[in-house]
């Protein structure tokens, strides 16, 4: 790089799939000779890919934005808040430029007006699969945008529109690029993931000389033959979920659901207005476990959300030791500005919210202490996430980086990042195994 290569500065709030926003974004301007740099300090302006899904998300943005202005003055703003610029604009009249999520083209355009890039075709050096935010061995996916359900406490519709679903053979030539750059592990992601290509009405696209069409399964089928983990994350329990657990039980995607349940006493779902909420899930859980006994599923729930009684939170509780999730975490629920939740019903006092998500932890704790339990004794593969001189870290096909457990891998030799290793499991803890590469 020159010496005067333009400095930007970068802050990426908010969930995987903002970051893989943030990521395209970066791509382009390292393409286009910009470098990146940790300070806020000297560098020549400033991005700050906003969330704006919570009222705590927002503050946080807020705080990200204001310390950008204190500390170097040229901030531009994207991401999730910028859909509703008004209250960036009445806190931080001064920042360069607001656009909303998804909107890369843009942002890159703001940086351009900002500071023009200075591209020496000679020594700017991209590496093919663009510059990854995440460690070089798994990647995001994202595979749609958008959402078409009204959840009553979610404004993600609003701020991000209905769904638009990628092409199958768009999100497979991404799959095969990051494969080629050294990716075992693709990460797929969206609002909705097995509502993909409702929107394209399941238009086929062609892709390697055969035509795949957009569905859940048939893409989820051609990503298993990449040779690569292949993990499902934000899958809601819709009837055609049924399939794709026969791809897991083929080893074929990794035995991994992450599905957003929310809750499980009828009355709250129905004031959620969660789609799929009639479905008896307790069976369905059981009939997947049947099909393929290693299935792990993580899922998210909210407890406190308006008009929810002792009685739904005591059926939430019976659901839980019943359906025996591996991995689970609990929000207390947080009135979101905009969503239509709030008027449902009177508020639950903040103390009985506290004290219901604490039962609520302590009972999923003892589940998945015992579900990591019945996985000791066994062998298992091992993707490792950091080396180490005698234990490295690492994660099982049970486990999504950053969200769930670790395996801590003993090893005589030295194991490398990236590595799939066999392990014996030799004990577990409450959120993690410990074993021995074999």
């Amino acid at each position: 790089m020159g010496e005067h290569a333009p400095k930007i500065s970068f802050v990426s709030l908010g969930c995987p799939k903002a970051l893989v926003d943030s990521e395209r974004i970066v791509t382009r301007l390292r393409a286009e000779g910009y470098e990146l740099t940790k300070t806020h300090e000297g560098a020549d302006v400033v991005i700050v890919n906003t969330c704006g899904f919570l009222d705590s998300a927002k503050a946080e943005s807020l705080g990200a934005i204001g310390e950008a202005m204190a500390q170097n003055g040229k901030v531009i703003v994207t991401g999730c808040m910028g859909a509703e610029p008004g209250q960036i604009r009445d806190q931080f009249p001064d920042v360069l430029a607001i656009t909303g999520p998804q909107q890369y083209e843009t942002v890159v355009d703001a940086v351009h007006e900002a500071v023009p890039p200075a591209h020496d075709p000679f020594i700017d050096l991209v590496p093919e699969q663009g510059i990854k935010f995440t460690p070089r061995h798994y990647a995001y996916l994202k595979i749609s945008e958008g959402c078409n359900n009204r959840c009553t406490f979610c404004i993600i519709p609003k701020l991000r529109g209905d769904l638009v679903s990628r092409p199958a053979a768009d999100v497979l030539r991404e799959a095969e690029r990051l494969v080629k750059a050294g990716v075992k592990e693709l990460l797929v992601i969206s609002q909705d993931t097995s509502a993909y290509g409702l929107d394209l009405k399941y238009a086929p696209s062609t892709h390697g000389g055969r035509e795949v069409r957009a569905r859940f399964l048939d893409l989820s089928a051609a990503l298993g033959e990449l040779g690569v983990w292949v993990r499902l994350h934000y899958v809601y329990p819709y009837p055609h979920v049924d399939e794709v657990i026969g791809l897991m039980a083929e080893g074929k995607v990794l035995p991994y659901l992450d599905i957003p349940f929310q809750h499980a006493a009828p009355s709250v779902l129905r004031n959620m207005r969660r789609p799929a909420h009639q479905e008896k899930t307790l069976d369905r859980i059981r009939r997947w476990r049947e099909e393929c006994p290693d299935l792990a599923i993580r899922s998210t729930f909210i407890v406190g959300f308006p008009g929810e009684t002792d009685e739904d939170f005591d059926f939430l509780l019976e659901w839980l030791q019943e359906a025996k999730l591996d991995r689970v975490g609990c929000f207390r629920y947080e009135p979101v500005t905009g969503a239509p939740a709030n008027e449902i019903a009177a508020p639950v006092p903040d103390e009985v919210k506290e004290e219901r998500w604490h039962r609520f932890m302590q009972a999923q704790a003892k589940v998945s202490a015992q579900r990591l339990k019945s996985r000791v004794g066994r062998r298992i593969p091992v993707i490792i996430d950091e080396a180490g001189p005698t234990v490295a870290k690492g994660r099982s096909k049970w486990d999504a980086p950053e969200i769930d457990g670790n395996v801590y891998v003993a090893s005589r030799r030295p194991l490398r990042v990236g590595d799939i290793v066999t392990v014996k499991v030799e004990r577990s803890d409450a959120y993690d195994l410990h074993g021995t590469a074999v």
